[in-house]
């Protein structure tokens, strides 16, 4: 079943795949990591002018990575903003995505959160670096083939 965006999407000659709905009716569409960054400044000017949350999450062990944008468009007098479900997904020797940072700010933190859990790297980021993890950790600690490091935190025992 397609949606009212996703019919948009296609009237205007712009490639995407529709993944349905989730279970509170919020559509879902898949994006491809080479037509991101277009149909985002797209959306932002339709009127997704507020990118209430990204996640990322690794799909299967040695599968796809998947980035996923929350999208809402807010405007006055409107009681229930419209909502859409973005699913970015890459392949993860190589996961690069485009950074959505120069179209919504708030993806800032976000995008490197993923980074730093999962390794995508977000092309045209300004500050892509680790932000939980220390610099010198090595790996991506939340991909399901990660094997966490053979060791143990001294902690002061006072």
């Amino acid at each position: 079943m397609q949606g009212r965006l996703s019919a948009w999407l296609v009237k205007h000659g712009l490639v995407h795949r529709s993944l349905g709905f989730d279970y509170q009716g919020t559509e879902t569409l898949q994006i491809k990591p080479e037509d991101w960054h277009s149909i985002a400044v797209i959306l932002y000017v339709y009127g997704y002018n507020y990118l209430r949350s990204q996640c990322a999450y690794d799909v299967a062990p040695g599968g796809l990575l998947a980035s996923v944008y929350h999208l809402t468009r807010i405007e006055y007098g409107v009681d229930q903003p419209e909502e859409v479900c973005i699913k970015v997904f890459a392949p993860r020797n190589n996961p690069r995505i485009p950074s959505v940072f120069w179209v919504w700010k708030s993806a800032d933190f976000q995008e490197r959160e993923s980074y730093d859990m999962l390794g995508i790297c977000y092309d045209n980021h300004p500050r892509l670096k680790r932000i939980l993890m220390p610099e010198s950790w090595i790996g991506w600690p939340l991909r399901k083939d990660y094997i966490a490091p053979n060791f143990y935190e001294i902690q002061d025992a006072y």
